[in-house]
């Protein structure tokens, strides 16, 4: 199926053809394969990229890492304070500054409103917060509390196209939406709920995004648990549909342990998202994931992973499952913990930039030397991934200290990448002044 796909995208030129167009913007890259793509956070490096496939992925083993609060859980949990000077980096040519450093509690999603201003989910104050323009020194003009909404994730504006009537805001259980008219810097009155029965508990994010042409609402809930299959876990691990409305259309797709963001693809109209997979098989198992998503497609959490590959907790369970599970497009270093993703939309980057997505990597307790913690590249042609990914934004992490923890990513109006931090509690900018 996927290679009619391609087909269609080249004109029916054939399947060579295609995969020589899909490789332009990965020519010249330093890819790495094969074992060698398997990666940990200390190792990562602005421009390296890394292609890992189904077939690459090594046998399931016992847990390496003893939970969340052992020693190792502890060191990258993003307890270390940022060392006074120190940045993050960036390839060549781009510029890293810090664009918020101040004010926020656990920033989270990041949004650009239309008329461009930037919206930012601060989770552990309950708040909205907008950030309106960009001085010469890299800062915002202005900020203001949008609205005060109990642990807000989600933030999205409806209807799509330059003049939206409301921003939606959704929490673990609920969604709702203010009524909202351009250059509004505070909500005009009281949220209007939509769904007040989503699951909740358990991997809490709750991101929204509208269909291109507005008809769907999409919403992620991630599961309950590593892996479990019982009750609990009812309509989770999905993403839901609804109407603009708050009507629940159905299951748009299953099988994906924690969809944390999504995206729609600005050329072919498609649902992207990112993913965190489970715990508990070895440092490179099973891998995370960002992938454009089919309607009805099956991810195979809780009982299989990256296609037929059956978790051991549930051997011989549901065979006749195991021929329908989807292949994601890009395989993600496990236990990195990827988080917000974002289209880049802007012209400030090269133009090979174009059209590419940006991942936040959170990073993971789960692996016995640290994974995630940066911010990737993934080039995008034509509306498809080639299955490669590129550290973009590292150096999170100071002698084992992991003091910065990616989380959402937007491109602002004037085409810098903007990329909240819950660790360090500030929004990272990084702009473009190279050759």
């Amino acid at each position: 199926m996927r290679h009619c796909r391609w087909i269609a995208f080249t004109g029916g030129i054939g399947i060579a053809a295609a995969l020589l167009l899909y490789a332009a913007k990965t020519d010249g890259m330093n890819v790495m394969t094969g074992p060698k793509a398997f990666t940990n956070t200390a190792s990562l490096s602005p421009g390296l990229a890394r292609k890992i496939t189904a077939q690459d992925l090594p046998q399931p083993q016992r847990p390496t890492v003893g939970g969340v609060f052992g020693m190792i859980g502890v060191r990258f949990r993003g307890a270390a304070a940022r060392p006074e000077n120190t940045m993050p980096k960036a390839p060549p040519g781009f510029k890293v500054d810090l664009f918020v450093t101040s004010g926020l509690t656990i920033p989270r999603q990041i949004r650009r409103a239309p008329n461009g201003d930037i919206f930012v989910a601060d989770t552990g104050a309950g708040t909205v917060r907008i950030f309106r323009g960009i001085t010469r020194e890299g800062k915002p003009q202005e900020s203001s509390v949008y609205a005060s909404y109990p642990a807000a994730f989600g933030i999205n504006f409806y209807p799509p196209g330059p003049n939206p009537q409301w921003v939606y805001v959704t929490n673990t259980s609920t969604l709702v939406r203010y009524a909202y008219k351009n250059g509004d810097l505070k909500a005009t009155g009281e949220p209007e709920k939509l769904v007040t029965d989503l699951p909740s508990g358990g991997h809490s994010t709750r991101d929204i995004v509208f269909s291109k042409d507005g008809k769907s609402l999409f919403l992620a809930v991630g599961s309950a648990s590593n892996n479990n299959d019982n009750d609990a876990e009812f309509h989770r691990a999905n993403i839901l549909e609804y109407t603009p409305e708050g009507k629940f259309v159905g299951v748009y797709a299953s099988g994906i342990r924690n969809p944390v963001g999504l995206a729609v693809e600005p050329e072919t109209g498609e649902l992207w998202t990112s993913v965190n997979e489970r715990d508990n098989l070895g440092d490179n198992l099973v891998p995370d994931y960002v992938t454009h998503i089919a309607r009805g497609g099956f991810y195979g959490w809780p009982w299989f992973y990256i296609g037929g590959n059956q978790d051991p907790a549930h051997a011989g369970k549901h065979p006749e499952l195991k021929a329908k599970v989807i292949v994601p497009d890009v395989l993600i270093q496990a236990h990195s913990a990827s988080l917000g993703m974002a289209f880049y939309d802007g012209k400030m980057f090269p133009a090979q930039y174009s059209g590419d997505a940006f991942a936040a990597e959170h990073g993971s307790w789960n692996h016995s030397q640290g994974a995630g913690r940066e911010v990737i590249r993934i080039p995008i042609e034509k509306g498809r991934a080639t299955s490669v990914y590129q550290d973009f934004l590292t150096g999170f992490t100071t002698g084992g200290d992991a003091w910065g923890r990616p989380v959402g990513v937007a491109v602002a109006a004037d085409g810098s990448l903007l990329v909240t931090d819950d660790g360090a509690r500030v929004i990272w900018r990084v702009s473009y002044s190279g050759k």
